[in-house]
């Protein structure tokens, strides 16, 4: 169950186009095998080495705060995820796929307990929460 596994669900779930992964750190994987399947991925996080290293991977990648989003950022976005965020991001990156009527995905650390709206599912052993707008 490799991380990239996360990247095949949401390629299942999520039509072709822009996706937005939030908090992407040093964690590149995912994004780049989103990239490998057509998609469009802009990675956000609050640091600027990370943006940085993802620009130098060939991945559109920007500096934002999920505490206080800039929402032009996310036009065009089909979907929100998130790997391995801390549990701190986890209620503002909910807010903003409410914000924008977006669906969020989220693949957590083990342990980290998701909030109860999210729905668990289980792909090919990863545990897996998301939630889709109302």
């Amino acid at each position: 169950m490799p991380v990239e596994d996360f990247a095949d669900f949401i390629a299942q779930n999520v039509p072709k186009g822009k996706v937005a992964e939030l908090g992407i750190g040093f964690q590149f994987k995912v994004a780049l095998r989103l990239k490998e399947l057509g998609y469009d991925v802009l990675a956000v996080d609050w640091n600027p080495e990370s943006v940085r290293r993802a620009r130098e991977l060939g991945i559109n990648a920007v500096r934002d705060d999920v505490f206080a989003p800039n929402l032009e950022l996310y036009r065009g976005v089909k979907a929100l995820y998130s790997v391995r965020p801390t549990p701190e991001i986890v209620r503002p990156i909910l807010r903003l796929g409410e914000r924008l009527r977006l669906p969020v995905y989220i693949l957590p650390l083990t342990g980290d307990t998701m909030p109860r709206r999210m729905k668990l599912v289980n792909y090919r052993g990863l545990a897996i929460y998301v939630t889709k707008p109302i």
